[in-house]
């Protein structure tokens, strides 16, 4: 998936939900920021993401989800948003 553009409301969105990392970091890592605004954004979040994310790249986001952010109850919601129910098990972290 390419970067996303750090357009104004990308980029407060960025700000928002992913406090750890700059903007412009988390908006290069579109899978990583997009599970880190379905996990922890409000409902308006998720709805200015959407104007910027198809459903396909949504669906490719959540399916190659990176371990340890979806908590259980986001993981269940956006895979059946996604048509797939019932949801696989969460992404877990390795060690190894």
């Amino acid at each position: 998936m390419k970067p996303l553009p750090p357009n104004e409301e990308l980029t407060a969105l960025a700000r928002r939900t992913i406090w750890f990392k700059t903007p412009e970091e988390a908006l290069r890592a579109p899978v990583h920021f997009i599970a880190h605004v379905l996990t922890y954004g409000t409902h308006r979040d998720v709805e200015a993401l959407r104007h910027h994310v198809s459903d396909q790249e949504l669906a490719e986001a959540i399916k190659n989800a990176p371990p340890g952010v979806f908590d259980a109850r986001s993981w269940t919601y956006w895979n059946l948003k996604i048509g797939r129910h019932p949801a696989p098990p969460l992404p877990k972290r390795r060690f190894a």
